[in-house]
């Protein structure tokens, strides 16, 4: 059975990842994939309870070196529970954010630095990761504007613009730096232009994998 192919979703707030994830999905069932969609931090009912620990406001101020340790405490349950049986079963795993946001957020965003989040990476899941992974950009007062009266924000979502800001380069550096892998999208266009970018790159990707069934 060939091994299946993993997708990441990346992006800031009001970037519409789920919209487009939905969309990717469709597109991949119907070209007669299997398919496993999940998302992080979460994926398994541990990561999920730890999901929820980060994202709850509180008043205690959370370190980024807690923070970044309770994500990857959830990847790796994730990883080894679901995404590598996933993807040895012959599945396309596609998931909303991976390792990618954690050196993004925690790296760049709570100033920890990049190379530091990557060595925990790298520590962890070596060359584990992403075959194809979708970057969806926009200027981040957009995305705010977006999320903007969604709903009660989360911790992430109360951060401030030059949060983001830094989160955003964060996120080009790494793009630049494996072009191979990532392919960047304009989400601050209407939908109808972001999905039909995003399905072009999945179809191009699929295309290039051969016969991955």
């Amino acid at each position: 059975m060939a091994r299946g192919r993993f997708i990441t979703v990346e992006g800031g707030e009001g970037a519409g990842k789920s919209t487009n994830i939905a969309c990717i999905a469709e597109r991949l069932r119907a070209a007669g994939l299997r398919v496993r969609l999940t998302r992080e931090p979460g994926g398994t009912p541990l990561a999920e309870e730890i999901r929820a620990l980060l994202l709850a406001t509180r008043d205690e101020e959370v370190c980024g070196e807690a923070e970044v340790l309770l994500m990857f405490a959830a990847r790796m349950q994730h990883v080894e529970r679901v995404i590598r049986p996933a993807l040895e079963r012959g599945e396309w795993v596609l998931c909303d954010r991976f390792a990618d946001a954690s050196i993004a957020y925690q790296g760049a965003g709570r100033g920890l630095g990049m190379a530091r989040v990557q060595a925990l990476r790298d520590l962890l899941l070596g060359d584990f990761g992403p075959d194809l992974t979708l970057l969806l950009d926009l200027p981040v007062a957009l995305g705010m504007r977006r999320v903007d009266g969604r709903g009660a924000p989360d911790r992430f979502e109360r951060e401030q613009a030059a949060f983001f800001e830094r989160v955003r380069a964060g996120y080009h550096t790494l793009a630049a730096a494996e072009p191979q892998r990532f392919r960047v999208i304009d989400a601050s266009r209407e939908l109808p232009q972001v999905r039909a970018a995003v399905l072009a790159a999945i179809e191009d990707f699929v295309a290039g994998c051969g016969d991955a069934r």
